[in-house]
């Protein structure tokens, strides 16, 4: 886009851009989303900016009308495979504020310095700069929606210190913290007092939504014991454990079929330092960050999915949120239907998952760590052959001892390369843990596919989807 386009984005309030990039007011010193519906400023006293941490770092504070921090994240990072893409993604996994810029340097196989030049040339921050915008965005939510002491709130979300906690909050909202809690939507509501009650959220997303495919395609796959689905279509419940860094988790997440821009969640917390990786990982389970509108441009033009694409507006990939649980469920699943998937995934998870602390409805454990099935004896799982029992054991070794990374910032190409290397992990099981472990948007998994696929790029997964919503279709 040019400055042009995006002044012209921002007149109609188009909301198509929101996290794309964000705006902001020299006069008035605020940065906001491009759909703000305050009065549109003049184009001479407007700058652009690719992310809220270059807003931030220009001098500019958050609009308090338009929350321009809590918007949906940029497609592009789904797309890009290159150093910045996947540095953005490690940094909206936490790992800055768990390892610091030299564990994210490290993670990449980049010098710290060689980082910081790359995401200071394309983003206009450096990775410090756009943790701490993340760090702001969770404080904002910690005070809006619990009632924690702001001591709590400031080390749940990342800062080092109270000291920096209060001076980061005014500089981002132009407030105090006390300031901004009284300054909550709803105040009449009751927050929450601790994680263990459920940090209330409303995760955002842009465009139209399929709720109900997204539910439906994770009801079909849920892992007994660490998923589950419950409620009637159109009013479910997705439940799941995660494994997070500081302590186990339950995500939940409610179906909305036709209201708001967002879905609520409720995140239970068995260390509030872990929100911030805890809602990433459920943001690309749903494929919240996806940019339908050019996925419904690209796909919409090919004349075999047009009719497919406008059947379905608002279809997403779903991710996963384990890349490495989905690696080994689905490696141990390979080549079976969905109900035969689960069952042999339920009875791992039986056999070798850790159980919660609080069982709670359908979900009693945490999927096994690869570390736990090295040496594990998989004999007791009926229908799995001999053969299959060590490709899981082989690839559980392999992601145990670093062999094959999947964490957000893994090079994809490579990470298929590794799998694949391994005996008995076929391509088409690679290419679905790229394309759900990974969050990768151009996978096409089927080595049948027609001949338009090159016309799909950078949308292949979606085209996936999309064919196997049709109904003469059926998705492994």
């Amino acid at each position: 886009m040019t400055e042009d386009s995006r002044y012209e984005a921002v007149r109609s309030r188009d909301a198509r851009f929101d996290g794309v990039f964000f705006f902001a007011v020299a006069t008035t010193g605020i940065y906001c989303r491009p759909s703000c519906p305050a009065v549109t400023p003049k184009r001479v006293n407007v700058s652009f900016f690719a992310t809220a941490a270059a807003a931030q770092g220009a001098g500019f504070r958050a609009c308090r009308r338009c929350r321009p921090d809590a918007v949906p994240g940029s497609a592009d990072w789904n797309v890009r495979a290159d150093v910045v893409g996947r540095a953005v993604r490690l940094i909206g996994d936490g790992v800055v504020d768990r390892e610091g810029v030299a564990g994210l340097a490290s993670r990449l196989g980049y010098s710290a310095r060689q980082v910081q030049r790359q995401l200071n040339a394309e983003l206009g921050a450096g990775p410090i700069a756009l943790a701490r915008a993340q760090r702001g965005h969770t404080a904002r939510v910690l005070l809006q929606t619990t009632s924690l002491q702001a001591a709590e709130i400031a080390f749940a979300a990342g800062f080092a210190s109270v000291r920096q906690f209060n001076e980061t909050i005014r500089e981002i909202y132009a407030a105090t913290p006390t300031e901004l809690r009284a300054a909550r939507p709803g105040r009449g509501v009751r927050a929450v007092t601790d994680g263990a009650s459920g940090v209330p959220l409303r995760l955002a997303y842009r465009g139209p939504y399929d709720s109900g495919q997204v539910f439906d395609f994770l009801a079909d796959r849920a892992v007994p014991g660490v998923e589950e689905v419950a409620g009637e279509p159109g009013a479910r419940t997705y439940r799941r454990t995660l494994r997070l860094p500081h302590a186990p988790a339950v995500a939940e997440v409610d179906e909305r079929p036709s209201a708001g821009a967002w879905l609520d969640c409720r995140l239970h917390l068995g260390d509030l330092r872990d929100l911030t990786t805890a809602t990433q990982r459920v943001r690309r389970l749903f494929d919240l960050d996806a940019d339908p509108y050019a996925v419904a441009e690209r796909l919409g033009a090919d004349p075999e999915l047009a009719p497919l694409v406008a059947a379905r507006p608002g279809l997403r990939a779903p991710g996963a949120a384990d890349p490495e649980e989905f690696a080994v469920a689905e490696v141990l699943g390979a080549g079976a239907a969905p109900e035969v998937a689960r069952r042999l995934a339920g009875a791992l998870v039986t056999a070798f998952g850790e159980p919660l602390a609080a069982p709670g409805g359908g979900l009693t454990h945490l999927f096994p760590r690869p570390a736990d099935l090295v040496e594990a004896d998989l004999s007791g799982l009926d229908g799995v052959p001999p053969e299959q029992r060590e490709t899981v054991r082989m690839v559980a070794a392999a992601l145990a001892s670093g062999t094959v990374r999947l964490d957000p910032g893994t090079d994809r190409e490579q990470a298929e390369r590794d799998l694949l290397a391994l005996p008995g992990v076929t391509p088409w099981t690679a290419a679905l843990i790229r394309m759900r472990g990974l969050g990768d948007p151009d996978v096409l998994p089927s080595p049948d596919a027609p001949g338009a696929a090159a016309a799909w790029r950078p949308w292949s997964s979606y085209a996936t989807h999309h064919l196997w919503a049709a109904p003469s279709l059926a998705a492994p």
